[in-house]
């Protein structure tokens, strides 16, 4: 028998029959024998209600009243699932994250967990009960609620987990687990039945949706095993997001991630000197708009072409920024594209496997699809195309790696 941490998120809370239906998957995991931990979000569409309600009374809501807000609606969901379970015979008790003492820093609407007092959570779970906890909230040292930030209950769900030395994290969504790629994409996509933390860190950061990264980061630090599961289907062992396997050697690629919220800024003939870097990206960090690739070109005038990409919703804001610079600097024209993406190649196979940039570069080619820029790291390959090859380029890549195959 095993101390199991579920998190339901809120499309499969979206309503009370979904509960019920939530209640029941609980009830058979609780007939084995198993201790259960439910963490819980928002119904869906509730939080963007609540912060429908705040724009209505002001632009800028207090952080702290804001969490205030926003921490009903988990409160709603545990009271809705805890009531279910009782109804159907089995004890329940919930626990909103102040209730529990999950301690997080100040830092209101982004706030990270510092610890959890686990003994009032220990003491149910000897009594038989299931523990139903609100996502996505704590409660700082002054007593404040605080919020997690957006998917913020994944994360709860993993902290609890490694606080207590649960042998598993199951997190239920919409989908049955990671697939090779996004299967809207890419029909032939296959779902992993494992993936390393360090893989699925790097396909959440690079665009997959699946789960919160620091949710991931959490579980890679403490070794939570972490299985993604479908709240919509009876059957499926999900995937299983764990510690590098053994026989990584046999799979060079686990995955094709992409992100399509991407633009581009080019700042070209700025002088070649010491500080310049600086001088182009500390103006775009100081309004917070966090830069991903750069590539840089020296010419042979001792001048050099500087290019870095952005989110796509910051690109009017830093072009304003980059042209203020290149009047500064002297230099001769600002370009920007905000018709671009980033597809990017995954794998810890990667490690002991050379040739895998050149094969994307060639399958790429093949298909006439230029790329704009390159950045590697060990166990990932990124390249920026034009927005238009984005589902030629993937399926190409999906294809030409063979991802659709189950490995031995």
């Amino acid at each position: 028998m095993a101390l199991i941490v579920q998190k339901y998120g809120g499309t499969s809370v979206g309503t009370t029959e979904r509960i019920v239906e939530v209640a029941v998957r609980i009830q058979q995991w609780r007939d084995k024998g198993h201790d259960l931990i439910v963490v819980v979000s928002a119904m869906s569409g509730e939080t963007n209600r609540l912060i429908g309600l705040a724009s209505e009374l002001t632009r800028q809501p207090s952080g702290r009243e804001l969490d205030v807000l926003l921490s009903t609606g988990e409160q709603v969901t545990i009271a809705l699932l805890a009531m279910a379970l009782m109804e159907k015979g089995y004890a329940a008790k919930s626990y909103t994250g102040s209730q529990v003492h999950i301690l997080t820093d100040s830092a209101h609407n982004k706030a990270r967990i510092l610890d959890i007092d686990h003994r009032k959570i220990r003491e149910d779970l000897a009594e038989g009960k299931v523990v139903i906890v609100a996502g996505f909230q704590g409660v700082d040292e002054a007593g404040n609620i605080t919020t997690l930030g957006r998917g913020g209950s994944d994360t709860t769900a993993v902290a609890l987990a490694a606080a207590l030395k649960a042998d598993e994290c199951q997190i239920y969504t919409d989908v049955d687990g990671v697939y090779t790629t996004d299967p809207r994409v890419v029909p032939e996509a296959r779902r992993l039945a494992s993936i390393t933390f360090e893989e699925m860190l790097e396909m959440a950061s690079l665009g997959s949706k699946v789960l919160q990264i620091r949710a991931v980061e959490f579980a890679g630090k403490y070794n939570v095993p972490l299985r993604v599961l479908s709240s919509f289907e009876e059957t499926g062992d999900g995937t299983l997001i764990t510690t590098e396997e053994k026989n990584v050697e046999s799979a060079l690629i686990s995955g094709i991630a992409f992100n399509r919220d991407e633009a581009q800024l080019t700042i070209a003939g700025v002088p070649d000197q010491p500080g310049v870097a600086h001088q182009i990206l500390g103006p775009i960090s100081a309004e917070n708009i966090e830069v991903d690739m750069i590539v840089q070109n020296v010419g042979e005038d001792e001048t050099t072409d500087f290019t870095f990409t952005i989110h796509r919703t910051d690109f009017p804001k830093a072009m304003e920024i980059l042209q203020q610079t290149a009047d500064k600097l002297g230099a001769k024209k600002v370009a920007g594209d905000d018709k671009i993406v980033k597809v990017s190649l995954v794998g810890v196979g990667m490690r002991s496997h050379a040739g895998i940039a050149s094969k994307m570069f060639e399958t790429l080619a093949k298909e006439g699809i230029n790329i704009l820029m390159i950045s590697t790291s060990e166990i990932k390959v990124s390249v920026v195309i034009e927005e238009k090859y984005l589902e030629l380029g993937v399926r190409a890549l999906h294809s030409a790696f063979e991802l659709e195959t189950e490995r031995a």
